[in-house]
């Protein structure tokens, strides 16, 4: 009986909270969920991404350090963020030397079953802690050159 409740409120609350036009379209789940009520909402938001291609415009030489790399298929902007304004707004990217950038994807993850198992993992609390962070040692463009001490 609690279970039938649950189903009736749950119900409910959703015809009120979710639109009308917010359904399996004619073409079944094709797009997933879909709307196409802000299909002119999605046409305007601009886009924040410009791609390793706009950066390699004016940053040739650290194009081609990352071509060679095994940082080569990641995109500048996932490390330098978004260069929907650049080069006027902001005039220069932030750069994030912090560790906790280089171990969203080194950090050691423990089941080698993962895609991630195939990417050189690090434990921070033994591999050069309170040395300053990655950089220090390794150059982000060409991570498997070290930097000269």
């Amino acid at each position: 009986m609690i279970l039938v409740g649950v189903a009736v409120v749950t119900l409910a609350v959703r015809s009120l909270v979710v639109p009308e036009d917010f359904v399996v379209g004619e073409r079944g789940y094709m797009y997933g969920w879909h709307r196409k009520a802000n299909v002119e909402e999605w046409r305007a938001l601009k886009t924040k991404y410009r791609g390793a291609e706009f950066c390699a415009k004016c940053h040739e030489e650290e194009s081609e350090d990352l071509a060679g790399s095994p940082h080569a298929s990641i995109n500048c902007e996932n490390c330098h963020g978004p260069s929907l304004l650049h080069p006027k707004e902001p005039e220069v990217l932030p750069i994030d030397r912090s560790p906790q950038l280089c171990l969203r994807c080194h950090y050691k993850l423990p089941y080698p079953t993962s895609g991630r198992a195939k990417i050189r993992g690090i434990d921070p609390e033994t591999h050069y802690a309170g040395r300053g962070g990655c950089v220090k040692c390794h150059q982000s463009h060409l991570p498997q050159e070290r930097k000269p001490e």
